[in-house]
């Protein structure tokens, strides 16, 4: 029941704020924040991810602890846009099991991929067996991020929505 569209109240962003910081969240606990019977926040969560609003629970590893201290942005340019290219290109990208992220971009570059690494020494190898084997690479141009100042998993102005007086479509 895939619905573009779905009335989302105050109530609805206020359960969706809480399950993006804590996932595990139970009925009863969102509930008692709430003031509402754990009943009536299942129904809500429940029409809210056959909508498609909720897409899954998941846990947030911290890459860091698990060795990948490093983070490195890679703008690739093809040698061409033509939509085979593409989509040669599209299909050996998903295949490199170090990139976390992959976008087709406007501008003069035409992917961003997002690559976590544990030292120089890796990504030298990364780039050399992954990314400059991809097909129809014309340049890669790679920029390391030297500190994280903020990461969200859910952008705030999100839940502006679901206060008195913003619009409450979702699209």
């Amino acid at each position: 029941m895939n619905s573009p569209t779905l009335d989302l109240d105050e109530v609805d962003f206020r359960i969706l704020e809480f399950l993006s910081a804590d996932g595990r969240s139970t009925d009863v606990a969102l509930g008692e924040q709430l003031n509402l019977s754990s009943t009536a926040v299942a129904r809500r969560r429940r029409i809210m991810e056959e909508a498609g609003i909720i897409t899954g629970y998941r846990a947030q590893l911290s890459l860091e602890a698990l060795g990948f201290s490093g983070v490195v942005v890679v703008m690739i340019e093809l040698r061409s846009q033509a939509e085979q290219i593409l989509n040669e290109f599209e299909q050996e990208v998903i295949k490199c099991p170090s990139m976390s992220y992959c976008g087709f971009i406007s501008g003069d570059t035409d992917f961003l991929l997002i690559v976590h690494v544990s030292s120089l020494d890796e990504y030298d190898t990364i780039y050399r067996k992954e990314l400059s084997n991809l097909p129809h690479v014309a340049k890669i141009r790679s920029s390391f991020i030297l500190r994280e100042v903020a990461q969200r998993s859910t952008i705030p102005i999100i839940f502006e929505r679901g206060r008195p007086g913003k619009p409450r479509k979702a699209r």
